[in-house]
């Protein structure tokens, strides 16, 4: 979080949006965010320019695996690939350990808190006045509001809109978002003593192997528990990466992920590319 500018992007949850980038490979990764990381002064949560490509890697890393991400409710598969680059990390001189992340199980139910009230107040401007979709035919103000928000926001949008208000509401913001808060501050805690004592996290990148395009679209709930890996980095503010680590053997990607403490974004990069560089 603040590594790279989010000037001119669509918010939706202030505190989680980071920029980020799709690549075939590591190295690749490591040119693009090195041409987007840095200050933007039209973006003031950006950091100093940290980051710098490094194919380095220090020898006899500590790694955790955690043990929560590895449970019978993650495919079979995914848990296999996870442990098979466990293993190669291992092959790579580094030493992989099982850690436990007690509060990781929660982060679903805080991010699903935390960031539709983040998105209810940002997505607030699109009223149809200033900028976006704009409706047609309008009587008076509140048409004008109410039909550029149905017409412009799809189904998730909408849900998520409504989530968000019903947390922040009165009556429900202490029950909801200030524990979802409280919450977050201990699942962030719980990465800075893990930090202590390893360089670097490694969970799968979602519960299952790749679904088709669509495929879970008429089940959110679905859709939102194939996020539980990868959410609570988010909340965290640090540096993660999904890698490859192999198919299904219906022949659809698994990834595992790689995480890093604060301003480690150029060092996990390397990370995942030394484990390219000896297995492809």
């Amino acid at each position: 979080y603040g590594m790279s500018s989010r000037y001119d992007v669509v918010a939706m949850a202030s505190s989680t949006d980071v920029m980020g980038c799709f690549a075939k490979s590591a190295e690749d990764i490591a040119l693009v965010e090195s041409v987007i990381a840095g200050r933007d002064p039209k973006d003031m949560t950006t950091l100093p320019d940290y980051f710098t490509p490094t194919i380095d890697v220090k020898p006899g890393l500590k790694i955790g695996l955690v043990k929560e991400t590895m449970t019978e409710d993650v495919d079979a598969e995914v848990r296999e690939a996870t442990l098979a680059y466990a293993e190669k990390l291992r092959l790579a001189g580094h030493t992989v350990e099982e850690v436990s992340m007690p509060s990781s199980k929660y982060a679903l139910a805080i991010y699903y808190i935390v960031v539709p009230a983040e998105l209810s107040s940002n997505l607030a401007r699109y009223d149809g006045i200033r900028y976006g979709v704009r409706a047609e035919g309008v009587q008076t103000l509140a048409e004008l509001y109410g039909r550029s928000r149905d017409e412009g926001f799809v189904t998730e949008n909408k849900r998520r809109i409504m989530i968000g208000s019903y947390v922040l509401s009165s009556g429900f913001f202490d029950a909801y978002y200030l524990k979802a808060q409280k919450a977050r501050t201990i699942l962030i805690n719980e990465y800075n003593e893990l930090f202590s004592r390893y360089d670097f996290l490694l969970t799968p990148t979602a519960p299952t192997p790749a679904f088709g395009i669509g495929e879970n679209t008429a089940d959110p709930v679905k859709m939102y528990l194939s996020d539980v890996m990868t959410v609570p980095p988010s909340l965290a503010g640090i540096p993660a990466m999904s890698a490859p680590a192999g198919k299904s053997k219906a022949g659809l990607p698994i990834g595992v992920q790689i995480i890093g403490p604060s301003r480690s974004d150029s060092a996990v990069i390397a990370l995942a590319g030394q484990v390219e560089a000896i297995h492809g």
